[in-house]
C-alpha cells in the first residue's frame, strides 16, 4: 500500500491529520474509476472478460475500503470519508471532466 490516499488514512490513524482535514483533501482530489468502462465492442468484451474483475485500483476508494476492512478506521470516519470522496466525483462529474478520454469516433 502506499500513496496520497493511503498516506492520508496514516495520517488521520496517527492524529497528524483530523477527520475533517482528511476529509478536506478527500473533498479536493481527483478520484480514478474503480470500474472500468462498459465495452463498446466485442474485441473490448472479450479483453475485458481476461481481466480481474475487481482488482483494486491504486490511490482510488479502493484503498479507503481497503482501511476499513482491516479495521484502520472506524465507521464514523469511513462515512464522513464517503461522503467527502462523492462530493469531490458529484462536482467533478457536474463539470464535465468525466467525458475526459473518451474517444469522439
Amino acid at each position: 500500500m502506499g500513496g496520497e490516499v493511503s498516506d492520508l488514512i496514516a495520517a488521520l490513524r496517527s492524529g497528524s491529520m483530523s477527520l475533517d482535514e482528511v476529509a478536506g483533501k478527500f473533498r479536493q482530489r481527483t478520484w480514478p474509476a474503480t470500474r472500468p468502462p462498459d465495452p463498446r465492442n466485442y474485441i473490448e468484451l472479450a479483453a475485458a472478460a481476461q481481466l480481474d474483475p475487481r482488482a483494486d485500483i491504486p490511490g482510488s476508494f479502493d484503498d479507503v475500503v481497503a482501511a476499513y476492512d482491516r479495521g484502520e478506521i472506524t465507521r464514523e470516519q469511513y462515512r464522513t470519508l464517503v461522503e467527502a470522496a462523492a462530493e469531490s466525483i458529484r462536482a467533478e462529474h457536474a463539470s464535465g471532466s468525466d467525458s475526459a478520454g473518451e474517444s469522439s469516433e
